[in-house]
């Protein structure tokens, strides 16, 4: 059995997630020995982009090379500028492409002109491929039908070409009529042309597609009634279209229609060349006939008759039948792409009405009642007493978590040191340092930053009954701030608890020192009273850090989640962090880690080191061989080429070669929203969308939405992935202390999120805050009240003042 947590150790592997058994699925068709679609086409389906297919005989018996592949290259940025993903279609040595890099591109349009390129319609698909395994290996452009067959089988809707094939003039005695008509009747792929070759019998044209039971329809584009049907280089043809539509969301919803009722028919709109390049229907009128003639008096039929007739049209016209096909064909691939955005936002949007209506990950949360007094902090007294005072952090934040004395060492060398120990203090001898001392502890840095950002906190912690314990409680219960409480229970035989931080003479930490041992020594039952009070003043978010007994955190967690409340983990240490999963024979829970959509954590702020501890304790504990996990990850949509190529362009390359999104993807399940705190390199939020989820459907959140649910899971949307670079970097000299710089982000954060923000709109808010604190010589930064407006003002802005969060 092929084991995905041995496999992905070893960093940089593509997060490809090959599961050992007969129930894995693949959402578009395979690439197979005769059809290769490409990773970006593949990555795009998967993701509910849009996805616009192009055809290739335009390139390969349409234009000479390099005409050819400079306007294969335009077309191409045609889509992709408007929000699209282009899909170039085409054979290549017998392997039917779906997608084409730069380098096939320029393969196939160099071709042009050899006897063994081919000009493929359905007919011709089998043995352009088949010949290949005889020896005879053919380059082919294909037509709108073979087109239209290659992108059904990789699960594109939606194809831009120039003119449609049609009914022959004489078609009655000659039956030549064009393999694209019988294919828009079978095969359930809208094409978007400037209608077909106006040398061509437009009437019966119309009267067969409808025979063969095509939808067809025009734009308007601006006019007014019943149009015309467009005559390819013409925008009239002087026959009415079946149905006029007004603009390209109408197309979508048509389509979109069209696949919800199973009908497996195509659908035909003809898009008006511009009038800029048109050419009046009388002149064309007479340009065609001659062309006819000349096709008739040479015996030019079959499959030689359109291209003998398109070069008689351009010598008769002078050359100005081409800048009209470029114009045209430009035209009807950008219309092409914004009916494919509109379709996949269609798309996405009624799968999320008719997901279900299964909870949020992120919980709704009772609001306050203003005639309900706020509950009085009776604790109990496990070894002694309790200092505290009432607590009113109502709609706010709980933090359970560390307060201690934080002494940071920074050194200082005397003048004249040697330059060896002038950056970097020595070992083994005492070293001159400037020493201060401030109160701090993961859990009050977390609240502090909440509180001075606009934010009601109540800090819920145990002290020891000595000198140091005794000052903070009597400095911070000394507070006037209504926005935040201590509530903490005290323990008669433990010291309160230490941080020593020695920093070099840049203030980077070298080594520190923490004496936590009090938050260990309290059990579930010991803080269950002071838990009971903390959880009836009904927070919107519950903060827990690592530093309390895994039995005690855990406590925390479901107590927390049993409230319906946003809980976030904050690891601490790459060593605590673990205390996240505990060991099967736990006492702490009876079975393994909570798994989604019954996790206890909803959002956890990692560094990249404690990523991986977390991930490396999950895969020793094999939680990523649990079948809730599979079923998870067999949601998300991950294609089965992986994600490195889309991972690499949403983060950097050189995360994706570390594996830290990697890493953070295979952790959703435990931990649906995680902030990887990345130092210089900014924050990368990697996030577990709910089905459901608007991201899902939104423009803006489309580049971050790498993998998209196809399986049917009533719970699970999709992955969203994104990297913050902080706005600016702070140097060296700048930074006056790294204590508190993560938990301020943390508590910046969060304070957002209670505020109605989602957590991808305030991540850049925290990042701000984190950079104050670097400045400060406080853990955190007085400074961050002066980011409170940012918050506060966005519910007004925007009129969304709650709710927003709870994703």
């Amino acid at each position: 059995m092929f084991s995905l947590s041995k496999a992905t150790r070893q960093r940089g592997l593509p997060l490809s997630l090959p599961r050992p058994s007969s129930t894995a699925r693949c959402y578009v068709r395979p690439s197979s020995s005769f059809l290769r679609i490409s990773d970006e086409v593949q990555e795009a389906l998967y993701s509910k982009k849009p996805v616009v297919a192009l055809e290739t005989t335009i390139y390969t018996h349409g234009f000479p090379y390099p005409d050819n592949v400079a306007l294969a290259s335009h077309l191409e940025s045609v889509v992709r500028t408007n929000g699209g993903v282009p899909a170039t279609i085409g054979i290549l040595d017998g392997i039917a492409c779906v997608g084409m890099d730069s380098e096939e591109l320029i393969q196939l349009t160099s071709s042009a002109g050899h006897e063994d390129t081919l000009k493929l319609s359905r007919r011709d698909l089998g043995f352009a491929c088949g010949m290949r395994l005889a020896g005879k290996k053919f380059n082919g452009g294909t037509t709108i039908a073979g087109t239209m067959i290659l992108a059904h089988l990789a699960g594109i809707k939606v194809f831009g070409t120039g003119g449609l094939g049609g009914v022959h003039r004489g078609a009655e005695s000659s039956m030549d009529i064009s393999a694209d008509l019988t294919e828009l009747g079978r095969t359930p792929v809208t094409v978007i042309s400037s209608g077909c070759k106006s040398f061509l019998d437009i009437p019966r044209t119309l009267e067969y597609l409808e025979t063969e039971g095509v939808g067809i329809g025009t734009f308007a584009d601006g006019r007014q009634g019943n149009v015309d049907f467009p005559a390819f280089w013409s925008r009239d043809s002087g026959v009415k279209s079946p149905t006029t539509i007004q603009n390209e969301l109408e197309a979508a919803a048509i389509i979109h229609a069209q696949h919800s009722l199973g009908i497996s028919s195509g659908l035909l709109f003809a898009n008006p060349v511009p009038e800029s390049a048109a050419i009046p229907k009388p002149e064309m009128d007479l340009v065609i006939e001659e062309a006819i003639r000349q096709a008739d008096a040479a015996g030019i039929t079959g499959k030689d008759n359109t291209p003998f007739i398109l070069n008689k049209i351009k010598e008769l016209t002078g050359g100005k039948s081409l800048p009209a096909n470029r114009a045209l064909i430009e035209s009807n691939v950008r219309r092409a792409t914004i009916v494919a955005r509109e379709l996949a936002i269609l798309d996405n949007t009624q799968a999320d009405a008719t997901g279900g209506n299964s909870k949020h990950y992120m919980p709704s949360f009772k609001t306050s009642q203003s005639q309900t007094p706020p509950v009085d902090a009776v604790m109990h007294q496990p070894p002694e007493s309790v200092t505290t005072k009432p607590l009113q952090s109502y709609g706010g934040i709980i933090v359970a978590g560390s307060l201690a004395m934080d002494i940071s060492c920074d050194y200082s060398p005397l003048a004249g040191a040697p330059s060896e120990s002038a950056v970097v203090p020595q070992s083994h001898t005492s070293n001159p340092a400037i020493v201060t001392q401030s109160i701090g502890g993961v859990g009050y840095n977390v609240a502090r930053a909440a509180e001075l950002m606009g934010s009601p906190v109540t800090l819920c912690t145990v002290l020891g009954n000595d000198f140091t314990g005794r000052a903070i409680a009597a400095k911070l219960n000394s507070d006037k701030s209504s926005n935040f409480v201590l509530s903490s229970v005290q323990s008669a035989d433990k010291n309160t608890a230490q941080y020593v931080a020695v920093n070099d003479i840049n203030k980077d930490l070298v080594v520190s020192m923490a004496d936590m041992s009090i938050m260990e020594t309290f059990t579930p039952d010991d803080i269950q009273q002071l838990q009971q009070s903390a959880i009836k003043t009904q927070p919107k978010c519950l903060v827990v850090d690592g530093n309390w007994s895994t039995p005690t955190l855990h406590s925390w967690l479901r107590a927390g989640k049993a409230a319906g409340v946003l809980t976030a983990f904050e690891p601490v240490s790459t060593a605590k962090s673990t205390r996240l999963f505990p060991p099967p024979s736990s006492k702490t829970t009876s079975t393994t880690a909570p798994i989604f959509p019954n996790h206890l954590v909803n959002l956890a702020s990692p560094n990249s080191h404690e990523l991986a501890a977390l991930h490396a304790t999950a895969t020793r504990l094999d939680l990523l061989a649990h079948p809730d996990w599979w079923r998870v990850i067999d949601a998300l949509g991950i294609p089965s080429s992986g994600l490195r190529v889309p991972l690499a362009l949403t983060t950097t390359s050189a995360l994706v070669d570390e594996g830290i999104p990697q890493q953070s993807i295979q952790l959703l399940p435990f931990i649906p929203t995680i902030l990887t705190k990345l130092g210089p390199r900014g924050v990368l939020l990697t996030k577990l969308l709910q089905a459901g989820d608007p991201r899902l459907s939104s423009p803006s959140a489309a580049p971050y939405v790498l993998a998209r649910c196809s399986n049917g899971d009533t719970e699970v949307g999709g992955v969203y992935v994104r990297l913050f670079e902080p706005d600016e970097v702070v140097g060296p000299k700048q930074v006056v202390s790294v204590n508190g710089v993560g938990d301020t982000f943390l508590g910046a954060l969060l304070a957002g999120m209670v505020k109605g923000r989602r957590v991808e709109d305030v991540v850049p808010i925290a990042q701000r805050a984190a950079g104050l604190s670097l400045r400060s010589k406080e853990s955190v930064s007085l400074e961050l009240v002066g980011l409170r407006e940012e918050i506060e003002a966005w519910g007004v802005e925007t009129g969304e003042d709650d709710g927003g969060w709870m994703d």
